[in-house]
């Protein structure tokens, strides 16, 4: 087995998963180190434990498989390396599985034929049985989904909350942002104002300084024409 992944940016998630992943691994190879010397029942129920087993490293392997991308690239090569371990090892205990269920005489006991023409009556008990391990399967492998199917839309439901709550604070941005623009076009147009009143004094004053050095030249005019009569 691999060695835990160092915890650095982005691959904490991924640890958590690996982590989990090794628990169940211990537990499904425990599982099928005991099927070899059950039989009947008590095989049936070690079989269907194990199947449980093996769906929920499976679904922990497609979590790394999807959180192993975000992991810096200078850890990339030996997460992969490790990665394909578990598939690895998963990949066995799921042939192993597989080669313990396929044994039919240690499943189903005594009653169990090589010899379908034996017994009518077996055969349908084996047939019924089969029906039934194979309902059991579709119905593991449906709730997997399920829970992967589940864990996907609590995913989503947090990041459409998080992205919600962007959007939140931008509106509060946009708006403070908006208040602070009308706030400062009411300083531009009462600087208008005071330029345009500016103007008008200054325009006023003109005319006033005009007026008086009109009248000073006139009554300069009239000194000096006064003075030669």
């Amino acid at each position: 087995m691999s060695n835990p992944l160092d915890t650095d940016a982005g691959s904490e998630l991924f640890s958590n998963y690996e982590a989990e992943l090794k628990l169940i691994q211990a537990d499904l190879s425990q599982k099928l180190d005991q099927i070899p010397d059950l039989q009947g029942e008590p095989r049936k129920a070690a079989i269907s434990q194990a199947d449980r087993a093996l769906e929920e490293a499976k679904e922990l392997l497609d979590s790394m498989r999807l959180e192993k991308q975000s992991i810096p690239q200078a850890s990339k090569v030996k997460v992969n390396q490790r990665f394909r371990n578990y598939e690895s090892d998963i990949d066995a205990a799921k042939r192993q599985l597989t080669t313990l269920r396929d044994d039919r005489q240690a499943l189903f006991g005594k009653r169990y034929r090589d010899d379908p023409t034996n017994s009518s009556a077996g055969d349908q008990q084996l047939e019924q049985r089969q029906q039934l391990l194979s309902g059991t399967d579709r119905l593991e492998r449906s709730s997997g989904r399920l829970r992967e199917s589940q864990r996907i839309a609590l995913e989503t439901e947090d990041i459409g909350r998080n992205t919600l709550a962007d959007l939140g604070r931008q509106r509060e941005t946009i708006e403070h942002t908006r208040g602070t623009l009308l706030e400062s076009e009411g300083y531009t147009d009462r600087s208008n104002k005071t330029l345009r009143g500016m103007a008008r004094r200054m325009a006023t004053n003109k005319i006033i300084t005009i007026a008086i050095i009109t009248i000073l030249v006139i009554l300069i005019i009239a000194v000096i024409v006064s003075k030669f009569r």
